[in-house]
């Protein structure tokens, strides 16, 4: 999981970003500042087989249990493998009953 916060792109500015006055300043990147995290994750031998985990600004993020002022860590929830393991076979148990 990775989190690329706000990116300057022309989309930011139908969706509160730079510009809007939602996002403050220094919390937005440039394209190339939001892709560097995907791109290490996607690229990188180092992270092989790596999973569950939460990356920022090309680092593995904490795992806060409660939040403070700051914007920064991953809820303990959020990378916990049952949690995903569950949002990954509701939607599948909802569709088969579709048919």
């Amino acid at each position: 999981m990775l989190m690329p916060c706000a990116i300057c792109t022309n989309l930011q500015r139908h969706i509160g970003g730079r510009g809007s006055g939602r996002v403050p300043a220094h919390l937005t990147k440039t394209v190339e500042q939001g892709a560097a995290t995907s791109v290490l994750l996607a690229a990188s031998p180092l992270l092989d087989g790596v999973g569950g985990r939460c990356f920022v600004d090309c680092n593995e993020t904490e795992v806060v249990d409660r939040r403070s002022g700051a914007l920064h860590g991953v809820a303990r929830y959020a990378v916990d493998p049952d949690n995903a393991r569950r949002l990954w076979e509701l939607p599948q148990e909802l569709l088969a009953g579709t048919s």
